[in-house]
């Protein structure tokens, strides 16, 4: 079948083929940047946050009410650290002032040079002066983990800065992006240029989220520092054996209630939850974009149908006169067929122009990530498929006209 008969067709009435087609480009444009958005979420809600495994990992906050002072808040959390060891079911206990994926904790600038006035990046502060590497089942693909020499005390009164610190392979890359992890050893960290406040990398672990767990490699931007702070307020991780983390948390408060007559506020939370939280409005987003999609799908096939159906209903008399002249059933199948094609096809083009427009703004405007050519792919041969099963039926329809009809007609 030539396709000359169809374009003369088509352009001879202009409005509905142009409509259809301005419904399958901007369907296209929008289906596939949402698709890319979904991806791109669930992906980042699946993302490994550095733990050997977050099922067996909580955090327990303990609050004094009475003020103590240095000794007597370092006693206070020599006893915890104790009482949480002891207890069964506990493999290790570290202090620390944050978790990945809280969404709170304390962030601290970088910098690589001295000179530099504007920080590379924000990245996590994990502080603790036990072992989160352990803890947090951390992999060590360089140097080595803390040591008590390692660890200097803090208080209200006394800010100094360890000398040595762990970082993120994401970090390494950041600052020596040309060097292997095995050479960053030793390499400095600046924190405070005009303090000329600096730090030497000993170790770097595979990855650990930040307590943001931003999308990207951002979310693991992270800087471990042996720190011993003196505070009433006490934080711990602890990691248990598998399948005992539910019972252990119920010890645990109570334990804490034991180590002192004095009240206290305890709480736990696992990390498992902590990931429920951080991730649910990605989910949330990702099931509307999803539900968007459904729907975009069924607006585009409910569209090419009713215009169908409407063709169908306007050229009546000119399928009965084909009918007439011998044309077969599958002539006309073929025809409505190939002419859906030709529309949808015109559609798809005009799609991927919006579709990289839209994409482009997303990208400049949210830092979205660039869209993959397989997603415009997939998108096309979509479209083409449901253009084709939705004129299907119409086109069905129009093969069971009789040639009678023209005979009564002319």
């Amino acid at each position: 079948m030539e396709i000359r008969p169809i374009l003369s067709a088509l352009l001879r009435n202009k409005t509905a083929p142009l409509l259809v087609a301005l419904q399958v480009a901007i369907s296209l444009a929008i289906l596939v940047n949402a698709l890319h958005i979904v991806q791109l979420r669930i992906a980042d809600a699946q993302r490994p946050s550095g733990m050997l495994d977050e099922s067996v990992v909580f955090e327990l906050d303990m609050s004094a009410i009475k003020q103590h002072n240095v000794n007597e808040k370092l006693a206070l959390q020599q006893s915890a650290r104790l009482a949480l060891r002891n207890l069964p079911g506990v493999l290790s206990v570290a202090t620390t002032n944050q978790m990945p994926m809280s969404r709170s904790g304390h962030q601290s600038t970088i910098y690589k040079e001295m000179h530099q006035t504007r920080p590379i990046a924000s990245v996590a502060q994990y502080t603790t002066a036990d072992s989160l590497v352990d803890t947090f089942g951390l992999k060590v693909i360089a140097g080595r983990d803390f040591v008590s020499a390692d660890v200097v005390d803090n208080d209200e009164n006394n800010d100094t800065e360890p000398k040595n610190v762990m970082v993120t392979q994401a970090v390494t890359q950041l600052l020596y992006p040309d060097l292997p992890a095995s050479e960053v050893i030793g390499k400095r960290i600046i924190f405070d240029p005009e303090d000329k406040l600096e730090v030497r990398i000993i170790g770097v672990v595979e990855r650990l989220q930040t307590v943001a767990a931003k999308p990207g490699v951002a979310g693991e931007y992270s800087v471990i520092k042996p720190v011993r702070f003196a505070r009433s307020n006490l934080r711990f991780a602890v990691r248990t054996a598998p399948g005992q983390r539910d019972r252990v948390m119920k010890d645990a408060e109570v334990a804490m209630r034991k180590i002192s007559n004095e009240p206290f506020v305890i709480t736990t939370k696992s990390s498992e939850k902590d990931r429920e939280k951080r991730y649910s409005n990605d989910k949330a987003l990702a099931g509307m974009l999803l539900v968007i999609s459904g729907l975009l799908l069924l607006i585009t096939a409910s569209g090419i149908v009713g215009m169908s159906s409407l063709w169908l209903a306007q050229r009546r008399k000119q399928i009965g006169v084909r009918r007439a002249l011998g044309a077969r059933k599958r002539d006309i199948l073929r025809y409505f067929l190939l002419e859906n094609a030709l529309i949808t096809c015109s559609g798809i083009a005009i799609g991927f122009v919006l579709a990289l427009g839209l994409n482009q703004l997303l990208v400049s405007q949210l830092s979205m990530q660039k869209l993959p050519l397989p997603y415009l792919a997939t998108g096309a041969s979509m479209f083409l498929l449901l253009g084709l099963a939705s004129v299907f039926g119409p086109a069905l329809r129009a093969t069971a006209i009789s040639p009678a009809l023209a005979t009564r007609s002319v």
